[in-house]
């Protein structure tokens, strides 16, 4: 009934604010809840401090004596903040973040002397039932046997009454089944590959670390106004509704003035934040009605992943004391920007130097440049594989949609970097000579940091940008954990630097070259390779989809062809050849994905047609015989002048007939698309019916409901409407 949708708006119209005081200084409160150097030193012996640090910078093991005596002060440190329990948090292949609570109680085997107790076993590993988390093929469901290990460089941290232990999550039988393992692994190959490539220019260098910071963007909807619409609740995003008659085209919600409600959430959310060690510092509003965004410090990519999926729980949480809904979906309403979520990324040094930041100094430039080059190369040679890892039936709504980056994966660099790499692809092949290596040192490769500072623009349309001492992949959705990007990101560009030092090496063993002439010469080349990965122009436009077709450049504008990169033989020699994921580990990924893609889809058909057959058509129907009877009033009192006189609702009659049958129709041929996708056994199969034969009629269903919507007397529309969930604050 539409008494929903009206109770709902009055009680979203007279909400307050809630009150809230910070509790302190930003400074003061970070990291009060993690289990952090400070607190360690406090909690720890020498010994087990030592220990963990050894882990963290070195990836030493911890015997289990030492873990002992970490499980214990981890414990009392707890304890002193009145923690109740402990888990195992981690991120499954669901896309979201995993526990199991634990008390710290025990009791002995006759139920006396009863003691909080976490030992050095508990906290290494546990046993969570794995039998019903997605794993592709890698067990079978009936086998329920899988281990959470405890991952000491991310420290554990409070939320609530309950100790988080960061882990990965392991079969019985070894392979990965969460997003975190795969990815320590690509750390630990650019950490190493960089490493090796650093020493070229700098001897003291002893680790390289991956570095990302994203920006999260989202929607906060009234939580009254969330519950009337059963596909916001369902789906998280709107199958259907008639667009508002204002959007966002007048930019006056782009970075103006914070409604109060949201501001007095976002100061809660940031409290949080500092108390869980998550160093956000931006905020602001976005382009579409009730769209935000907010954005941390850099950190190390391993603990910023982990942060990412804390933060999302957090602000879910911290929403319903606000009485807001927060929506990650990537395209939760039609006609106004969906989210992103943009993953900045860099290398630092043990040494203090970003390997993406140009310098004073020719020397530290030939650096920038060789890491600058050698991403440029990796992004190239494995557009597909980038295009794969940011693939989700949310994202599909973006990629390509004239508002975020296209599914056509380029490199933007700007006009005066791409000047720089035109001069170095003209070096001369073999040995420099002193004047071209003198010029090359001087005058292109030493003017670099003047040249980013003035001239380096950005491009918005690009979804791979350099942003002056960053690469910024811009194409990844908001709803998705950032490792699987990241994953893929650092394992190609760590291949990557292990190619180009074997070449480099070469180079100077057989050809007897001097390091920096090596240097020029694999560069030049890997420029003229790469040239057609680089676009300056706008990514939105039809003619640049044309031009990558002639580059050969993918264009992959579905999950389901998306995905096929992801377990094509480039995939599995990658990943098995770094020692990241093994070929079971690689086509266990492709499976999962394509099936959740398969469920999303199936799940929104479902629930559009429910909505379609059970809110839509009976509201229509109870209009029209509204307008049915007025007409028999009419033809009572006018006799046979009726007909024009009740022209316009005889009309209106027909067509809500008309939408109505349309919805009707459509929805029973999507109905039996859906049977016949249900019988494929094959994923791929599966998902591409679902893409192709099903998906299409989400939109004529819709045009036909939002006719509708415009049709009916706004009395009797039982669906909140855009206009309100959009701009009701």
């Amino acid at each position: 009934m539409s008494t929903i949708r009206f109770q709902a708006l009055r009680e979203a119209s007279t909400r307050k604010p809630i009150k809230f005081e910070e509790s302190g200084r930003k400074s003061e409160l970070f990291g009060s809840n993690v289990f952090n150097d400070k607190a360690m030193r406090q909690y720890l012996t020498s010994d087990a401090f030592k220990g963990v640090q050894g882990a963290v910078q070195h990836g030493t093991k911890i015997d289990r004596k030492l873990a002992d005596y970490v499980a214990m002060g981890m414990k009392e440190w707890a304890l002193s903040k009145g923690v109740t329990h402990y888990t195992h948090w981690f991120q499954p292949l669901t896309g979201t973040t995993a526990e199991k609570h634990d008390a710290f109680f025990e009791t002995s085997y006759d139920g006396s002397d009863p003691v909080e107790k976490l030992g050095g076993a508990q906290l290494v590993q546990q046993e969570p039932d794995a039998s019903s988390f997605p794993n592709g093929g890698i067990r079978n469901t009936f086998e329920a046997r899988g281990y959470t290990a405890w991952d000491p460089t991310s420290p554990a941290f409070i939320f609530g009454s309950t100790l988080c232990i960061p882990t990965v999550f392991i079969s019985y039988t070894g392979e990965a089944l969460d997003y975190k393992t795969p990815l320590l692994r690509a750390l630990q190959v650019i950490d190493d590959a960089a490493t090796d490539v650093c020493k070229y220019f700098d001897k003291n260098v002893k680790k390289v670390t991956a570095t990302l910071g994203w920006e999260q963007e989202y929607f906060l909807i009234d939580s009254a106004l969330a519950l009337s619409r059963p596909d916001l609740m369902m789906t998280g995003r709107t199958l259907l509704g008639h667009t508002s008659a204002k959007g966002q085209q007048l930019d006056d919600h782009y970075f103006g003035s914070i409604p109060t409600r949201a501001l007095t959430y976002m100061r809660d959310l940031e409290q949080e934040c500092m108390l869980l060690g998550i160093p956000v510092k931006t905020r602001h509003n976005e382009v579409a009605p009730n769209q935000f965004e907010l954005a941390p410090i850099f950190e190390e990519t391993n603990l910023a992943v982990d942060h990412n999926c804390l933060l999302m729980d957090v602000m879910q949480k911290v929403a319903e004391r606000h009485d807001f809904k927060v929506l990650f979906h990537e395209k939760p309403f039609k006609g106004v920007n969906g989210s992103g979520k943009h993953n900045n990324w860099s290398l630092a040094t043990d040494t203090g130097v970003n390997l993406l930041s140009p310098s004073k100094t020719p020397m530290s430039n030939l650096q920038f440049l060789t890491f600058f080059i050698n991403t440029i190369k990796a992004v190239h040679d494995n557009e597909s594989l980038l295009r794969g890892a940011i693939a989700t039936a949310g994202n599909d709504h973006r990629l390509g949609a004239n508002e975020a980056p296209p599914a056509i994966i380029s490199v933007f660099i700007g006009e005066q970097l791409t000047k720089v790499l035109d001069e170095l692809e003209g070096v001369t092949a073999g040995k420099l000579s002193p004047e071209e290596k003198t010029d090359l040192k001087l005058n292109v490769v030493g003017k670099i940091p003047d040249v980013l500072l003035d001239n380096t623009d950005r491009n918005r349309t690009s979804p791979f940008a350099f942003t002056g001492n960053k690469f910024e992949f811009r194409a990844v959705g908001s709803n998705s954990n950032c490792s699987n990007s990241m994953t893929t990101l650092n394992a190609i560009v760590g291949k990557q630097l292990q190619d180009f030092k074997k070449e480099v090496d070469a180079l100077i063993e057989s050809k007897d070259m001097k390091k920096d002439d090596a240097i020029f010469n694999v560069l030049r080349e890997y420029i003229k390779h790469s040239k057609r990965i680089l676009f300056e122009g706008d990514g939105y436009s039809e003619a640049w989809e044309i031009e990558a077709k002639k580059r050969g450049l993918s264009n992959f504008k579905t999950t389901p062809l998306a995905l096929k990169a992801r377990a094509s033989q480039q995939a599995l020699d990658l990943f098995a050849g770094l020692g990241i994921m093994n070929h079971v580990e690689v086509e266990a990924r492709y499976e999962i994905e394509l099936e959740e893609y398969t469920k999303k889809i199936q799940i929104e058909g479902r629930v559009l047609g429910d909505i379609a057959t059970n809110h839509v058509i009976p509201t229509a129907i109870r209009y029209q015989n509204t307008l049915i009877e007025n007409v028999s009033g009419l033809k009572n009192i006018f006799g046979a002048d009726f007909e024009k006189i009740a022209k316009e609702q005889i009309i209106l009659i027909k067509d809500i007939s008309k939408h109505i049958e349309g919805i009707n129709s459509n929805v029973v041929k999507m109905t039996n698309e859906r049977k016949k996708a249900n019988v494929l056994t094959d994923g791929q199969e599966m998902a591409e019916a679902y893409c192709d034969k099903v998906k299409p009629y989400f939109e004529i269903i819709r045009e036909h409901c939002d006719k509708l919507e415009l049709l009916v007397d706004n009395e009797l529309w039982t669906l909140t409407k855009y206009r309100e969930l959009l701009f009701t604050k």
